[in-house]
């Protein structure tokens, strides 16, 4: 049974994946054939975050279906390692239900609706391979695979809005989205480097989540180290949670966004953020955190 729950949870980042890159094969101006593709590329991608969702044990807790793929050994230590708690395991079935939602309600995108489900499910995959990543390396590229479209999609399929004593347009929105999430994105990459090098001069050179939870349970993480990091962390995701001040890009944002976007915005993006303070900052620097709290 735990194979079979491993390989749907892969599937969850492989099956958005590859309908969005076969979309890339599929005749321009086919609307309604595009839709219909859509809706079983998501209709497939919740019926596996149910499947992983229902089978995720509760009573037992902790990370179930562990899997890892080796990718680069040695120094840098990097595996695709994947796997499922009971902080992820909602966040995964939310991520379907918005994304099938979302392609249900783009019936009416048919300016370049091929590119736009392109986009979109690569957001999606990016979303579900953040919340079952178990290496720091791929947490922030699927972090950056999720944020990154958001920009074109606010760009080119957006709408801008007249207030009356000022224009909001799309072309505002997604520029000033793309300019927090990407200064945002630069602190938490610094963050996970500042972590990676600690953990190799503590002799244990790693990427892992797993490995760097060891080290921070066993209080090997210095303490002064965690006070300067847990904020690049906090303001690196929170710029994306949208908490204050860093949220100001969010209103404009969610002005601009077509429907589709707008619900994954809301609805799973900027958990993201949260789902990062917790994960990263929280877990794996807690002497950080309480400094911060204390601050």
């Amino acid at each position: 049974m735990n194979d079979f729950n491993e390989i749907a949870m892969l599937l969850l980042i492989v099956v958005p994946l590859a309908g969005s890159l076969s979309m890339m094969f599929m005749p321009g101006g086919q609307t309604k054939e595009t839709w219909y593709f859509a809706i079983f590329i998501a209709a497939i991608s919740l019926c596996l975050s149910l499947v992983v969702f229902g089978n995720y044990d509760y009573n037992a807790g902790g990370f179930q279906y562990v899997a890892s793929y080796e990718w680069l050994p040695g120094p840098l230590d990097i595996s695709l390692s994947l796997g499922l708690d009971g902080i992820s395991a909602p966040m995964v079935l939310l991520n379907g239900l918005v994304l099938f939602g979302g392609v249900l309600v783009s019936q009416t995108v048919h300016y370049r609706a091929r590119e736009f489900f392109v986009l979109l499910f690569a957001l999606a995959a990016g979303v579900y391979g953040v919340f079952v990543a178990q290496d720091l390396f791929f947490l922030f590229f699927f972090y950056e695979l999720a944020v990154l479209p958001m920009y074109l999609l606010i760009g080119v399929w957006g709408s801008s809005t007249d207030f009356g004593t000022f224009l909001r347009t799309k072309e505002y929105g997604a520029m000033k989205l793309l300019i927090f999430l990407v200064a945002g994105s630069i602190l938490v990459w610094i963050g996970i480097l500042a972590l990676y090098a600690e953990s190799s001069d503590l002799g244990a050179a790693t990427f892992s989540l797993e490995g760097l939870g060891q080290l921070a349970e066993s209080g090997k993480i210095d303490e002064d180290f965690q006070k300067w990091v847990f904020p690049l962390f906090m303001v690196g995701f929170g710029a994306l949670a949208g908490l204050w001040p860093f949220h100001t890009w969010s209103p404009d944002g969610h002005v601009a966004a077509p429907t589709a976007v707008s619900m994954l915005h809301a609805g799973v993006l900027m958990k993201l953020g949260a789902y990062g303070i917790i994960r990263v900052g929280i877990f794996l620097l807690p002497e950080g955190q309480t400094h911060g709290c204390r601050c």
